[in-house]
């Protein structure tokens, strides 16, 4: 038999390890074991009370973009590609809004703007985009005052203009949705959002009515029962009536204006107990989205008024009266071609008294159960501060495991289908230390749209060009250049570059352009 010579044999032996490292940062990683392409990964960056940015009131300016700058940073790095900021608490604003005042969570005092002047929101949306990660701005719709003893309120809060549109509950007042007239208005609010920024998305917590409180029965609204209920059988489906009404509103009103900007909801995680309903869910909890809180979230989907959900699956796998499998198994039952997205407690990461949750596999498993659901097309993580101490080293077991390859946001085949073009006049600059490429922009596809950002792939000669799964791609960035320094001299790779647009639909042809490193191929380059 022939053998081949040890110089040629130790150069394949390379090659093969060169091949095999495209493949794997950590351990081994076989093209069908490496992460979903599409898959939404995202945090929730919550404001209120200061839970997670900006870490204090009364933070400069300066200080408050550096904070936020080094959060998307350290996001980044974990794998994330989008952001669900909070921008309207609680009847406020993080931003310059017509209708509402500053928020307290910047200066300390309601209505103070920041000094000196910026536009909060729309530095952190630029902040985004650069990263290429979408921004969603969270919406609290009907929390108008967090505490009516502690809570710094403006004189221009509504709450004195127009006291008959809220009601209190414990030591909470709220905008009370059985007002047509309240529902209009928050309706506007968010329109000013959408009209006057490029967010990608608009998002709603579990919060409608309030949730219920240990005795203390809520009866707030019979008033305005009486003097809008009356085609209701009860003041239960009365409230359910009034949400409906709203989520309607505001999905036709932003989709009339930016059919691009996405609705999503990000509800408490049983609809219904199959107990209560037969179409609800195998669990046992104690309150469900449908009956307390009157927010009917199945019926949304099914009438397509929003674009995604994301449920708050906030019980460990094990957890007898909600077990996770079994929330993830109805949703993805019931989302009627939308979007699901799953949202997980990482805060109870950090605190002991969530004994589950101090289980190191906790959330990795949760994450490999999502992925065992077609439906399940991402995860939202709850919330951004969380993550500092690194609990159980969760961002260890993102960066070079879970989320250890860059992944596309998932596309909305009903919102667009157009594919952009591929990009032009594709060049390189190669050295031993480095391939540096270049690109330009492509024209715009039939309908208007050029592309958003790229997607660079990496092959070597021999290997199929296959871009559906996420082993080859080097990085996904707005930036129409890539520099890649994961080189071995004397190899040969084969670069391809694709055109992606806001909507998340990636061309179907593509630039390519193989090259040969200089020098000569060894050993220690490999061990870098």
């Amino acid at each position: 038999m022939h053998r081949p010579a040890p110089a040629l044999l130790l150069k394949v032996l390379i090659l093969l390890s060169i091949l095999l490292s495209s493949h794997l940062v950590c351990g081994t990683d076989a093209p069908s074991e490496a992460p979903p392409k599409y898959e939404f990964r995202a945090v929730w960056i919550a404001t209120f009370h200061n839970i997670d940015w900006p870490s204090a009131k009364g933070l400069s300016p300066a200080a408050q973009q550096e904070e936020f700058r080094a959060l998307l940073d350290r996001q980044q790095a974990n794998g994330m590609n989008a952001a669900v900021v909070q921008v309207r608490p609680c009847g406020d604003a993080l931003y310059p809004s017509s209708y509402e005042p500053w928020s307290e969570y910047l200066s300390g005092t309601q209505g103070e703007a920041p000094t000196p002047y910026y536009d909060p929101l729309a530095f952190m949306i630029e902040e985004a985009h650069s990263r290429n990660m979408e921004f969603h701005a969270w919406i609290n719709p009907f929390r108008a005052i967090s505490h009516v003893r502690f809570s710094s309120v403006s004189e221009d809060h509504l709450w004195h203009q127009k006291p008959e549109w809220f009601f209190q509950y414990g030591d909470s007042r709220y905008f009370n949705p059985g007002i047509p007239e309240v529902r209009a208005h928050i309706s506007k609010i968010i329109m000013e959002i959408v009209s006057k920024y490029d967010v990608d998305g608009v998002h709603f917590d579990d919060y409608f009515y309030p949730y219920p409180q240990p005795n203390l029965p809520f009866h707030a609204d019979k008033a305005t029962f009486r003097t809008y209920g009356a085609a209701y059988p009860t003041i239960n489906a009365w409230r359910r009536h009034n949400i409906d009404a709203f989520i309607e509103l505001v999905s036709d009103s932003m989709h009339a204006v930016k059919p691009h900007i996405k609705l999503g909801i990000s509800p408490a995680p049983v609809w219904r107990n199959k107990h209560q309903d037969p179409a609800g869910s195998e669990t046992h909890l104690g309150y469900s989205t449908y009956d307390h809180l009157h927010a009917d979230v199945r019926k949304w989907l099914q009438e397509s008024w929003v674009d995604y959900v994301a449920p708050q699956c906030y019980y460990s796998v094990d957890f007898s009266s909600a077990p996770y499998k079994n929330l993830l198994s109805w949703w993805a039952d019931n989302t009627y071609g939308r979007h699901l997205y799953i949202g997980h407690a990482m805060y109870k990461a950090k605190e002991a008294k969530y004994k589950a949750w101090q289980r190191e596999d906790q959330i990795p498993r949760q994450l490999a159960l999502n992925r065992d659901f077609d439906a399940v097309r991402g995860s939202i993580f709850y919330s951004a501060g969380s993550f500092e101490g690194n609990p159980h080293h969760l961002e260890e077991k993102l960066r070079f495991d879970l989320f250890r390859r860059p992944a596309l946001v998932p596309p909305m085949a009903w919102k667009d289908t157009v594919v952009p073009l591929p990009p032009q006049h594709l060049c390189a600059m190669i050295s031993q230390q480095s391939v540096h490429l270049q690109w330009q922009a492509p024209e715009l596809a039939a309908d208007g749209e050029g592309a958003t950002y790229y997607v660079v792939y990496r092959f070597v000669p021999g290997e199929l060009i296959d871009l559906t799964s996420s082993v080859h791609i080097q990085a996904i960035q707005r930036t129409p250049d890539f520099e890649d320094l994961r080189i071995a001299p004397g190899s040969r790779y084969i670069y391809v570059i694709t055109s992606v647009d806001r909507q998340h639909n990636e061309s179907k042809t593509y630039r390519q352009m193989e090259v040969d490193i200089p020098g000569e191929l060894v050993l220690t380059n490999l061990t870098e």
